[in-house]
């Protein structure tokens, strides 16, 4: 569905042959064609990792637009444009579902959950997700900012900690001020304060963030505001979780998937693109793969994500699956790789096979596991003639409540300790 500013048809043609076309909504891998779009927008989608953008082979200015497995929303600033085109790409999983997914993955032993959030009040990801983010910064401020000793170097006209001889000598050739010192300074300018400002500054930067919500994060920036936002194209300070942050650690794992979620930001020729997308297929590998994790604990077996192993014996061709568990004595006893795919009318698709049995042969594992997003059975094994290795493949609904999927994932680990 397009958005015009005047009612219209409602389809593409309709707001294109009006030259309204402000932005066009997309579901996860859906697709729009004849879009009346500046060759400037156009280009700038195509050369970005948004959507899959082409122009239109025989209609000069039409586009078609192709979206994937991001979701999210994207403006696209056009110098001398009323207002930005924006892109909404929304997932085909409810956004509460969504959202456990992401919480569980974040924090598997007390991850936020959509009761604590609300984000069922949100019928889109940018609300549901600007809302989320504030409610847990505000949560993790109740009892005042977080502050610490800082070490600190500055020229000043007073003496303040110590003097840095050295480079008074090299800076100052002799003269007393102004006078190099270090100190150590209290300050509520920490890392994770300065992750929270720098995601409240960008959701207030994105499109399609509510009026309220919005009034909300204006007044968390109100409570940063000694804070400093960290610049972009910078590297986020890195933070530990410990007893002392122990109230932010909700609210600063969800501001870096807000912050690092983001959208390239650039100006091609004048325009701008800025937003925030998911995308569907980390967080569904990630997903599985935490569960995976926490349903193995303990029996002296370990297990590694994305661990990297070689195929041939030069070690020149590396391959690194999703998830290797371990024996006690550190040889590989099982290997699954998560793959965020529906099964078709023709079945999966036989590369996915091929992929776990190289997996299999490099690892000397008789069994392997895939996993899907869907399927249209529960469970279908194959055993690769002349080798004997067997491969597994699960289908996940995840359209069902989280007892329910969480319950799936355990039998997958339930059939790994049984081989």
């Amino acid at each position: 569905m397009t958005t015009s500013t005047s009612a219209g048809d409602g389809t593409a043609e309709g707001v294109a042959a009006a030259g309204l076309l402000f932005g066009v909504d997309l579901a996860e891998y859906a697709a729009v064609n004849g879009l009346a779009l500046p060759d400037g927008v156009g280009r700038a989608l195509a050369a970005g990792d948004v959507v899959d953008a082409a122009p239109d082979p025989y209609v000069s200015g039409h586009w078609s637009l192709r979206a994937g497995s991001k979701v999210g929303a994207v403006a696209v600033s056009v110098p001398g444009a009323r207002e930005p085109f924006t892109v909404r790409v929304a997932p085909k999983v409810p956004i509460a579902r969504l959202f456990f997914l992401l919480g569980y993955s974040l924090d598997p032993a007390g991850g936020w959950r959509d009761g604590e959030v609300g984000v069922s009040e949100h019928d889109g990801l940018m609300p549901a997700l600007a809302h989320a983010v504030e409610r847990q910064i505000d949560r993790a401020l109740r009892q005042g900012l977080l502050q610490r000793y800082r070490s600190a170097e500055e020229s000043s006209l007073v003496v303040r900690g110590r003097i840095r001889e050295a480079e008074q000598i090299r800076r100052r050739f002799g003269a007393t001020l102004p006078v190099e010192v270090a100190y150590d300074e209290f300050t509520t300018d920490i890392a994770e304060n300065r992750v929270l400002r720098t995601a409240v500054e960008r959701l207030l930067r994105l499109p399609g963030v509510p009026g309220d919500v919005r009034r909300r994060l204006l007044h968390q920036r109100a409570r940063l505001a000694d804070v400093t936002p960290v610049v972009r194209g910078q590297e986020l300070p890195g933070w530990r979780p410990t007893r002392l942050n122990a109230r932010y650690h909700h609210a600063l794992r969800l501001a870096e998937v807000c912050l690092r979620g983001a959208s390239a930001e650039h100006s091609p020729g004048g325009l701008r693109i800025d937003g925030f997308l998911f995308d569907m297929n980390q967080l569904f590998e990630d997903f599985v793969t935490v569960v995976l994790r926490e349903a193995v604990r303990g029996g002296g077996r370990t297990s590694r994500l994305q661990d990297s192993h070689h195929l041939d014996e030069a070690s020149a061709l590396r391959m690194r699956p999703d998830f290797v568990l371990y024996g006690a004595d550190g040889v590989p006893c099982a290997v699954v790789d998560a793959k965020y795919k529906s099964e078709k009318r023709g079945g999966y698709p036989e590369a996915d096979l091929y992929q776990m049995l190289a997996y299999c042969t490099a690892l000397g594992l008789r069994e392997g596991h895939l996993v899907y997003a869907k399927g249209n059975a529960p469970h279908v094994s194959h055993r690769v003639r002349h080798t004997g290795i067997l491969i597994h493949q699960h289908a996940l609904d995840l359209d069902q409540d989280p007892a329910g999927l969480l319950a799936d994932i355990g039998r997958v680990a339930r059939r790994m300790y049984a081989a």
